[in-house]
């Protein structure tokens, strides 16, 4: 059986080359590219490069793509090597169908068709009728050039298209196949579907013509319209302008996704051929599987309205489950009522060429999209973000991938919401002075904050409670890294123990500095599994906050106060009367009331055996 071409490009396109080779070879970068040494034939220095849809080695000659590799690389036949990828990508191997050859020459002949279709529309451009559509074009400032390399038209009043393609012997069936005419719900013909429009070939990634989209010239709603799913058209797997942009991708351009048709041209006007754009919907898994093909990390640039926010952030959930080391995604800010169009016309090129050098990373511009317009939060707000971030995070399927995400994301949470609060200052540039008590507490702080990290290297049980604080304090470069590790390790542990950390701590070579880090505290040997759920409700969390206490004493003071105020309005609120208020304080609320009113009292903490 012969398999179809749409069946078999879409196969290739689900398979990255560089993946499928990847399994069993070190790639090597190589510009845009990768490289490896032949596995055909013995080399010492790499001569085979793999490109987005093929292979070349230029030592042996050997060339193809994903099918030919699977069937050169394991001895398969080519229907056996096509059934082993389809398995793999969860794609149904389409049944034997003998009328396959002709199907696949309707389809031929269809593309043929709108071709004729579009030399209609070029053509009335040009005449009399076409003025308005030229107007607009010039004052948008579109050369002539652009216009024939876009191949655009006119679509004229929508009453002719018919008459004119008869002579090429075109029926009114065929122009309904390719969805250029409409009907009722009954199946009466109704017209054409574009009229009055400025119109814009759609081509697939072979640079085949295989649908139109229109604007508008003057009043009327919808201002675009794309032609609809048809033989040929599927718009969840067509990204406009991609044929062009693939090839300048392929020269050193940058492949960048903008919202429209006029942002595209633009773009490619000025010099940026590697522009191009979903057809009037939100990018989706296949248009993002048609992005990686050609680019590793391509830029999402949106308009900077509230719209283009919504799907930058939309575009963001949909990678993160998809991402991994060798794909991402980078991410343009335009200015509130920009667009690329807009920006070229009035700036030029040096300004988006700019924005495209300062792109920023698809962590990054979750988070600035997640906390967009948020400042001044109250616990319970800034809590509902944090857990939004790590789950976010947790979508990942790369472990080690999903790790360092959670770790940027919470680093970008903490230093945002630290730098919004005015009153804090590093506890490693002021003095802390506990005016109850009449005594400094500034010296001994760097012991002290080895002793909190030491505490949480002996029970890490204790991290949820006292995290957020944890990630805020200011600490020194050694201790600093240490706590990344720490968060690391604790981001990928199925439990939170003391065995668990210290292994993993002396596997990323870290022993020398657990032990001299756990000399200034030594936890209580032998404890019964009873004394130390104690000791992990009560003692260790009230320790913890009595050293970060010591270090952050007017912070410390600050939120203590917050928290026990919160704790009271929750109480009365969850209990009629607030009757039983007082049992409904958090223990880690109360862990830290006790460790402040032991500050004021001026005790010091114990951390021998006895405490």
């Amino acid at each position: 059986m012969a398999f179809e071409p749409a069946f078999l490009d879409e196969l290739r396109q689900r398979v990255p080359l560089y993946s499928l080779i990847g399994r069993q070879n070190k790639l090597v970068r190589s510009g845009r590219n990768w490289k490896i040494c032949c596995p055909f034939h013995g080399e010492k220095t790499p001569s085979f490069y793999i490109y987005e849809d093929h292979f070349h080695c230029y030592g042996c000659g050997v060339h193809g793509d994903a099918i030919s590799f699977i069937m050169q690389s394991e001895g398969l036949n080519f229907r056996e090597a096509v059934e082993r990828l389809a398995n793999e990508v969860g794609l149904d191997i389409p049944q034997e169908d003998p009328r396959y050859e002709e199907k696949a020459r309707q389809t031929a002949s269809l593309v043929e068709i709108m071709e004729l279709v579009q030399a209609y529309y070029r053509h009335n451009l040009f005449e009399r009728q076409g003025r308005a559509a030229r107007d607009y074009l010039n004052k948008r400032g579109v050369s002539e050039a652009t216009v024939t390399r876009f191949g655009l038209g006119w679509s004229g009043d929508g009453r002719s298209l018919i008459e004119a393609l008869k002579p090429e012997g075109v029926t009114a069936e065929q122009l309904t196949q390719l969805g250029l005419l409409r009907h009722d719900e009954h199946g009466n013909r109704r017209g054409e579907l574009f009229f009055n429009r400025l119109m814009f070939p759609i081509h697939d990634r072979k640079g085949r013509l295989i649908s139109f989209g229109g604007r508008i010239i003057g009043e009327g709603q919808p201002k675009y319209v794309n032609g609809p799913e048809t033989l040929l058209f599927s718009k969840k797997r067509v990204l406009f302008n991609l044929n062009r942009a693939a090839e300048a991708v392929r020269k050193g351009d940058k492949l960048v996704v903008v919202e429209g048709y006029m942002d595209v041209i633009a773009l490619d006007q000025a010099g940026f051929g590697g522009a191009v754009a979903p057809l009037g919907t939100a990018m989706g898994e296949d248009q993002l599987a048609l992005l990686w093909r050609h680019d590793r990390a391509p830029i999402i640039c949106l308009d900077g309205d509230a719209a283009g926010q919504r799907a930058a952030l939309r575009t963001c959930e949909l990678a993160l489950p998809l991402i991994k080391p060798e794909q991402t995604l980078c991410f343009c800010r335009l200015g509130e009522g920009d667009d690329p169009d807009s920006l070229v016309q009035r700036e030029g090129r040096s300004a988006f060429a700019h924005l495209l050098e300062n792109a920023q990373p698809l962590a990054e511009e979750l988070f600035t999209l997640i906390t967009a317009g948020k400042v001044h939060l109250g616990p319970e707000e800034r809590a509902s973000i944090r857990h939004k971030l790590i789950e976010l995070s947790q979508q990942i399927p790369d472990k080690v991938l999903a790790s360092e995400y959670r770790k940027t994301l919470l680093d970008l949470f903490f230093a945002h919401f630290r730098g919004e609060n005015r009153n804090f200052r590093s506890s490693n540039a002021r003095a802390n002075h506990v005016k109850s008590a009449s005594r400094s507490i500034t010296q001994g702080s760097s012991e002290r904050l080895k002793i909190l990290t030491a505490l949480l290297l002996s029970y890490p049980e204790i991290l949820p409670q006292i995290e957020q604080a944890y990630c805020q304090l200011s600490l020194p470069d050694t201790l600093s890294q240490f706590r990344s590790l720490f968060l690391e390790w604790a981001s990928q542990a199925e439990e939170l123990n003391a065995v668990s950390c210290q292994n993993w701590m002396i596997e990323h070579g870290q022993e020398k500095a657990m032990s001299q880090l756990l000399s200034v505290y030594v936890p209580r040997q032998h404890q019964t599994s009873e004394e130390k759920e104690d000791l992990l409700s009560i003692g260790v969390a009230e320790t913890w906050w009595h050293f970060y206490g010591l270090v952050n004493f007017s912070k410390f003071e600050k939120e203590v106060q917050q928290a026990v105020t919160e704790a009271i309005l929750n109480a009365y609120s969850t209990n009629s009367g607030g009757s039983n208020a007082e049992n409904s304080f958090p223990p880690t609320v109360l862990a830290r009331m006790r460790a402040l009113e032991a500050l004021k009292r001026g005790e010091v903490p114990a951390l021998d055996e006895d405490q």
